[in-house]
């Protein structure tokens, strides 16, 4: 088991307090780390850090950050391996994912630092003799608090957005995914960035989370996790009225039409509800299908679940690992036992062998005859569990698919593309994804509906989220 250390000011460190705690591999239960465990005095001394380095940084020309992102770029690629196996041992990512994942979040960099080039100002029209404009500009430093669900990417996501445009920030990594973490900001070290851009502090959120949401240093919040932890951080954040840009929780509504192409359908829907156990923002949350296909559409998710290779993330072959903890195995593996005391059935329901019995293993399951206003129906699973629901014709389905606290984005099939085009400007969610799920690096996601966050992140939106837009106006007849 290895240690590591934090990253504060350029140097590796420990926490004040000397404390540490262990990460687990959710494939088998084993310690694979030992990490500080940070608190507010971490915090102060990493804001400290990034307030110090906020003058150089963003006095950079534009040109110049976005060659050391390039370069961030760079040793990301060349330390893929090394980076993957991390999120394979903390996560329980299977190796190939974690892989594209790590990939991916290099060419976040390279994205954000290019467009970062084309995010301008705006001209204001003025009466003769005077002039008007607004420029964007950084707005110091960020607390970024990252989720446990896809750790390395969501952490390049809003970091490399954050320091394109001349922030400097504090990370909080989640804290079962640790080390994986760390390890991105040992690679990081080796572009070169000023010391004290890029700081990482370890530890609980009760402790490292809320002081950074608290600490009047800190200008700006980005965070990813529940809507439960959400409004926690805005209850800390208010103190010091911060900005906050937030992707919270989901309940996303699958729409299945009697025309729609249910093999096309199951192949795009039952890869993203089984792919990372499930525990995915963006995934399928419920899924209303119409009577006249419902039968047939669970039997074709039926045989897919069916065929994927549950186990160790490190095999190639293997589709599907672990849950990321034995809290949140237990909290799925309730849902699905609450759905069958309120009247629901499981329809499939993969049986576990002796090599699932010592990690945290949820198997790929369908619950099928779910009603509406069943729990399973109303909440957030957030793992590798299909809800399936029928509707009949005169069913409200905008309505149902709208009957929910939350907003992120909603998966609608059907052959009748002016149909579900119609529907669309109808659902109260932030993303609409039409016989497809594309995600891309020009694609601003999420959300300010309801309970689903606040803002935009990725492409040139979310970009521009962390930056403040301030006015001049001068006289240039005087």
């Amino acid at each position: 088991m290895q240690a590591y250390k934090m990253y504060i000011g350029g140097q590796w460190v420990d926490a004040v307090s000397g404390k540490t705690f262990c990460t687990v591999n959710p494939a088998t239960g084993e310690e694979v780390a030992r990490v500080p465990l940070g608190d507010a005095q971490d915090v102060d001394r990493a804001v400290r850090a990034a307030r110090a380095a906020f003058p150089a940084w963003s006095g950079l020309k534009q040109a110049e950050r976005t060659a050391l992102m390039n370069k961030v770029a760079a040793v990301i690629r060349e330390n893929a391996r090394e980076l993957a196996m991390c999120d394979v041992m903390e996560h329980g990512t299977p190796v190939n994912d974690a892989f594209g994942v790590v990939m991916g979040a290099a060419a976040k960099f390279e994205y954000n630092g290019d467009i970062a080039q084309a995010l301008m100002g705006t001209h204001i029209p003025m009466e003769a003799g005077k002039l008007s404009y607004f420029r964007r500009e950084p707005f110091g430093v960020a607390g970024l608090i990252i989720p446990w669900n896809l750790p390395i990417i969501v952490t390049c996501v809003k970091l490399s957005a954050v320091i394109a445009v001349g922030n400097t920030c504090v990370i909080k990594p989640p804290s079962i995914n640790s080390m994986t973490i760390l390890k991105l900001a040992e690679i990081i070290e080796k572009a070169g960035l000023p010391a004290g851009v890029i700081n990482v502090v370890t530890g609980p959120g009760a402790a490292v989370g809320e002081a950074i949401a608290a600490h009047p240093e800190v200008d700006i919040i980005g965070f990813t996790g529940s809507s439960e932890t959400g409004k926690d951080v805005l209850r800390h954040a208010a103190g010091t009225v911060k900005k906050c840009v937030m992707e919270l929780g989901g309940n996303n509504p699958v729409v299945i039409m009697p025309d729609a192409d249910l093999d096309a359908a199951v192949k795009v829907l039952a890869n993203r509800q089984f792919n990372n156990s499930g525990q995915h923002c963006s995934g399928p949350g419920r899924y209303y299908i119409h009577e006249a296909v419902y039968d047939a559409f669970l039997q074709k998710f039926a045989d897919f679940a069916a065929k994927i290779k549950v186990g160790d993330p490190s095999e190639q072959d293997t589709f599907m690992g672990p849950v990321v903890s034995k809290s949140h195995q237990e909290k799925v593996e309730g849902y699905i036992q609450g759905a069958v005391k309120e009247g629901a059935s499981i329809y499939f329901q993969q049986k576990k062998r002796d090599c699932h019995k010592k990690g945290f293993f949820v198997m790929p399951t369908i619950v099928s005859n779910v009603t509406h206003n069943m729990t399973i129906a109303r909440e957030e699973v957030f793992g590798p569990v299909a809800v399936m629901l029928k509707y009949k014709d005169g069913d409200d389905l905008v309505a149902l698919c709208n009957d929910s606290r939350y907003g992120l984005c909603a998966h609608l099939w059907s052959a009748d593309v002016r149909k579900l085009l119609k529907m669309s400007e109808e659902l109260h969610v932030g993303s609409v994804f039409i016989n497809c799920q594309t995600l891309t690096n020009e694609q601003s996601w999420g959300t300010s509906v309801r309970e689903s966050g606040l803002g935009k992140e990725g492409g040139l939106l979310g970009l521009a989220e962390f930056t403040e837009l301030k006015m001049v106006t001068l006289d240039y007849t005087v």
